[in-house]
């Protein structure tokens, strides 16, 4: 059985969140030791998902991506997430 702690995913959306509309560097793992690295915004977040602006390119991640580490965000101006 699988358990996914509700509290951590609750504070990753609040997070987000507050970075909607800001400056981000986003490292994603596409898989098979592939990385790509992005510089945008968050667009808009949803209740299940967040849009990346870059380049005129939108691209959409949810939250657990966040939570298991496929999606790792660091504010241009602070930490990482």
């Amino acid at each position: 059985m699988i358990k996914v702690n509700n509290g951590a995913l609750e504070v990753i959306k609040t997070q987000i969140f507050l970075l909607k509309g800001k400056s981000c560097e986003f490292n994603i793992n596409r898989g098979r030791k592939k990385y790509d690295t992005i510089i945008g915004t968050i667009e808009n977040a949803y209740p299940s998902v967040f849009t990346i602006n870059s380049n005129q390119k939108v691209q959409t991640f949810s939250y657990f991506d966040v939570l298991c580490g496929i999606v790792e965000i660091k504010d241009m101006t602070q930490s990482n997430i």
